[in-house]
């Protein structure tokens, strides 16, 4: 490979009058560095972009004024060019308020291509373009200054080989492919900005359908309080209270810092910190009228179910054999358990909003029809 041209952007009139170039391009490559340690959100170390030929680095420690490089995100008619980029997204809402739209990922590209769902990236690379890729950056500090020339030529391959890639992927899928992976890209920007409802946080704790309505209500109130001082300490969810601290606290409802500590899985910084707050918090939420408490959890599908899901993903798995990609890529798990939730055990079954878009399309018959048959076994 010949020597990379690299240039970096340190100020925000370098990263504005780049912008201009970069709104006129067919695609862009984009990636992140960062750091999330012990913080509730990740911190920016670099952002790289690359256009397939140069490679830019943008510092944003430097940069303070993003509004040009939101423009470029949200260009209508710029492809953006990821690999996985789950935790790339959450940096550039955080950096830019804005997200990348349209959105090409290599990774799920691969799979609408038949290659093995969520494929890594260096695999990726060794499959595409032959090159073997060091692994020796991955773990680095990317907030130190200056960086190391090795994480610098790193960071700068990593972003001109996604280009590469791109190139060679994007002529491979059809035009209803591409439709498909882009309206997935779609979603997976979508999904960063319903920034989850700290009021709706309970719902994802375990066992918390054993809970009663005023038991919830605790439960509620507990997460809610969790999630928003995490996000204003940012701090993890963890630190701030632990995970399996607030079943045993919904349900225990513990009214001094003794009881408070016998929790199991209290941290004592917790009860130092926090525990007058937790304390009133939970006595508060306990007194809150029958009115506001929230409804009892539905419990989760039974075992039996087992066979009928299998059946279920069959059906999916039968489709991406017809249409050629991965059989990941066609129902998660999660959807199927929500459309047996719709009629489990006797029907009449009803296709969840999960089950949207061309998944919809090309299945959601199929998959009533499997549930159809299956009382006269």
């Amino acid at each position: 490979m010949s020597a990379l041209d690299i240039q970096w952007i340190r100020d925000d009139a370098s990263l504005a009058s780049k912008c201009q170039y970069w709104k006129e391009l067919p695609y862009l490559a984009l990636d992140t560095e960062f750091m999330r340690v012990d913080t509730f959100y990740p911190e920016a170390g670099l952002v790289q972009v690359g256009d397939g030929n140069a490679v830019w680095l943008i510092d944003p420690l430097l940069i303070r004024d993003w509004s040009s490089f939101a423009e470029v995100l949200e260009a209508p008619h710029v492809v953006k060019v990821f690999h996985a980029c789950g935790e790339d997204l959450e940096v550039f809402l955080r950096l830019t308020g804005s997200l990348p739209q349209p959105l090409f990922d290599t990774q799920l590209a691969a799979a609408y291509l038949g290659m093995p769902h969520s494929m890594g990236y260096s695999r990726l690379v060794l499959e595409i373009l032959g090159l073997d890729l060091p692994k020796d950056e991955t773990r680095s500090d990317w907030l130190q200054r200056p960086l190391t020339d090795m994480q610098v030529r790193y960071a700068a391959e990593d972003v001109q080989h996604l280009a590469e890639v791109y190139v060679k992927l994007a002529p491979r899928l059809s035009e209803r492919k591409l439709e498909w992976l882009l309206a997935d890209g779609a979603d997976l920007a979508n999904n960063q900005t319903r920034i989850s409802d700290p009021q709706e946080a309970y719902l994802d704790v375990k066992l918390a359908w054993k809970l009663g309505r005023q038991q919830l209500a605790v439960l509620r109130e507990l997460c809610a309080w969790r999630e928003q001082q995490a996000r204003l300490r940012n701090q993890p969810r963890n630190r701030v209270l632990r995970e399996h601290t607030l079943w045993p606290l919904a349900r225990f409802q513990p009214t001094d810092k003794v009881a408070l500590a016998r929790i199991d899985d209290m941290h004592p910084r917790t009860v130092r910190q926090d525990g007058d707050t937790l304390i009133a918090l939970i006595a508060h939420a306990a007194k809150q009228p029958q009115e506001q408490w929230p409804q009892t959890l539905p419990e989760p599908l039974p075992r039996e179910v087992t066979p009928l899901l299998k059946k279920l993903r069959e059906v999916g798995q039968k489709e991406a054999e017809r249409q050629g990609m991965a059989p990941e890529l066609m129902v998660r798990k999660k959807v199927l358990e929500a459309l047996l939730k719709t009629g489990y055990p006797d029907g009449p079954y009803e296709l969840p909003e999960s089950l949207q878009g061309w998944r919809r399309e090309l299945m959601g018959q199929a998959l009533l029809d499997c549930l159809a048959v299956q009382p006269n076994e």
